[in-house]
């Protein structure tokens, strides 16, 4: 694996040069006494030629911190510089891989004028999206469970993703009153026709065959056959992609599609959510759900109306500009759109939506604007601004990681 020591090190102290500093989010001297508590949210078990990452917050699905993400990002920088490791692993503890970002936490931050705390998660998060997404050696993440928000981050811009029939896949972020972040904006926008809206706007969830048919995944097996692949791979001694593509097919499991899955429903979302604003994807889905009589179209029209009408502009915009935007521009994007989201105008509809759905549980959230026709250009143009003189733009380190995607 020398090819990759040196590219490593070579990118060490070219960083090092340039800043001052190796690479990274924040000093690990920095971390607080309750970091230090939380020390065993982030597990390494080792194999071979590889190491894994183990998400393990079981209680709360594996919510992401702060954290976790400064811990990820020193186990994976010291992994990549390590030349006896080929490769990396990442799961997750009990039945979720990883729900996403804690957003309760986040929600008692914003109540209690935290923002500097909010400011550092996002921070520390996209960084080692970013991280994952120019990571010089393989990475194998296994979805078994709740794959859901920043847990599709933490994964799906690595090199292969295992879906299992556990595998429950969404972005709900427009329910809670935000926008799907965490690179959604990059990976659901290039998926096919405009199913990335869909996935988007209404939150739908995915399970694994559908996941494998969008591309999400990147190979599928049972969970009874886990222990087979990491069994497997535990074993092997390599840093070459191919040799590890061909151990995951060799103990993976064919799957299709059912008959309920978005994939047979493509053509009537293209339709619908290719229309140019929220209002008219709505009134189209409407017109179709009336046409076809069809219990999933009802579903989605239903989601829409529940979403944040703010959210679902909002989110709409993202997903449009992600098409065109590589993997930096889309995460550092979305870190302006999330801090402005967590500011004094507009922190209404995230703390409502995490209240309605996740604290109160009364699902019953007070959304402002109420309703889609009083949300203005003005206010989604607002949410995208940059961030002014006084607040830095989130810095990732393109000159010296370039995204493989």
């Amino acid at each position: 694996m020398p090819r990759l020591a040196a590219a490593a090190a070579v990118r060490r102290a070219t960083a090092a040069l340039r800043r001052g500093a190796p690479w990274g989010t924040r000093p690990l001297s920095s971390l607080q006494p309750s970091d230090v508590a939380s020390s065993d949210e982030v597990l390494v078990e080792g194999k071979a030629s590889a190491r894994c990452a183990v998400l393990n917050r079981p209680g709360y699905l594996n919510a992401l911190t702060t954290t976790m993400g400064a811990k990820l990002n020193k186990f994976y920088e010291s992994w990549e510089d390590n030349p006896d490791i080929g490769f990396v692993m990442m799961k997750g503890s009990g039945r979720a891989f990883c729900a996403g970002g804690d957003v309760v936490r986040l929600h008692e931050l914003v109540s209690e004028g935290k923002l500097e705390e909010c400011k550092d998660f996002f921070k520390t998060l996209y960084m080692f999206i970013y991280f994952l997404g120019t990571y010089l050696k393989p990475h194998v993440a296994i979805l078994d469970g709740v794959t859901m928000g920043g847990g599709g981050g933490v994964s799906i811009p690595g090199t292969f993703r295992i879906a299992t029939e556990r595998t429950v896949f969404a972005t709900p972020e427009v329910h809670i009153g935000f926008h799907p972040d965490a690179a959604a904006s990059f990976y659901l926008s290039h998926l096919t026709g405009h199913v990335g809206e869909y996935i988007a706007l209404t939150g739908d969830k995915l399970n694994g065959a559908d996941m494998i048919a969008l591309g999400l995944a990147t190979h599928y097996s049972m969970s009874d056959h886990l222990d087979l692949v990491d069994e497997r791979l535990a074993k092997l001694v390599t840093d070459d992609p191919s040799v590890i593509d061909s151990s995951l097919a060799q103990y993976g499991d064919m799957v299709y599609p059912d008959k309920e899955s978005i994939v047979h429903r493509l053509e009537v979302i293209d339709k619908c959510f290719s229309q140019e604003t929220v209002e008219e994807i709505v009134d189209a889905l409407d017109s179709e759900a009336a046409r076809l009589n069809e219990e999933w179209c009802t579903l989605a029209l239903k989601r829409l109306k529940e979403a944040s009408p703010l959210a679902l502009k909002v989110s709409l915009r993202s997903i449009r500009e992600g098409r065109y935007q590589t993997l930096d521009e889309c995460l550092v994007r979305e870190y302006r759109m999330s801090i402005n989201g967590l500011s004094k105008q507009f922190s209404h509809e995230f703390c409502e939506g995490v209240r309605a759905r996740l604290v109160d549980k009364d699902l019953t959230p007070k959304w402002d604007p109420p309703a889609l026709e009083y949300v203005t250009k003005d206010m989604v143009d607002t949410y995208f601004a940059p961030l002014g003189e006084l607040e830095p733009e989130l810095k990732l380190p393109t000159e010296t990681r370039e995204a493989f995607i």
